[in-house]
């Protein structure tokens, strides 16, 4: 039996026009992404955590950690870090937020080492301007979303005319995220566009996306099979 070729045609027609507008979104939002990587600079790189004198460490490691026993906590890891122009002893802690600080030189621990250290490199980053700490994040949210990796991290408004604000993270001693108004303007239009990150639950949005996306691609199915079906012998 011959197929019904006006049928497929109207099925395809109507599969067409449904799907045509995830069609349309994907590739301008494509578009959109290419303009980005141009307009926008590449994430920061780690830098260096600051000059450090090895004459200026006094205290050993052991020494500093005996600072911290009160915790009760074994370390990690252990880095040392510039802050304010002294070396200090930075101890990861798994499972904590919060890297602990022991200055290298007076064997002084201090709990407020990290924000600081934070606000340092921040400024540092922007050649030297004044910032204000407005957040501490421990969870992805929809401005720095995860495929920056890192968390937690510390968020630095700039206060200028472009809405600078920087997130950074103590642990790599470095900024993960630049970006302003006009970026993160560009980056919401792509993520709503092109991964529909309006829809807040991911299960509902990956089962729209992953609809569409399969609905764009029995279109071009069915305008093979069609194509063939119409061939003249």
């Amino acid at each position: 039996m011959k197929p019904d070729t006006r049928k497929i045609r109207k099925f395809h027609r109507t599969l067409g026009i449904v799907f045509a507008l995830s069609l349309l979104a994907s590739a301008g939002s494509g578009v959109l992404h290419n303009i980005m990587s141009r307009r926008q600079s590449p994430p920061p790189k780690a830098r260096p955590s600051g000059k450090i004198d090895p004459s200026q460490i006094k205290v050993t490691i052991p020494e500093a950690y005996a600072r911290l026993l009160s915790h009760g906590e074994a370390f990690d890891a252990v880095s040392v870090r510039s802050i304010s122009g002294f070396p200090w002893y930075q101890f990861l802690i798994r499972d904590k937020e919060k890297p602990y600080y022991v200055n290298a030189v007076t064997g002084e621990a201090d709990e407020n080492a990290d924000e600081q250290y934070a606000e340092e490199i921040a400024s540092g980053y922007l050649g030297g301007t004044k910032v204000q700490r407005t957040d501490f994040l421990t969870q992805f949210n929809s401005e720095y979303i995860n495929i920056f990796r890192i968390l937690p991290v510390y968020r630095f408004d700039a206060n200028d005319d472009k809405g600078t604000r920087l997130y950074v993270s103590t642990m790599t001693g470095s900024v993960t995220r630049d970006t302003n108004n006009r970026k993160q303007f560009e980056a919401n239009v792509f993520s709503n566009v092109h991964k529909f990150m309006f829809i807040k639950n991911k299960d509902l949005r990956d089962f729209i996306l992953t609809f569409m996306t399969f609905g764009v691609f029995l279109v071009g199915v069915v305008g093979i099979v069609l194509f063939f079906l119409t061939q003249k012998k």
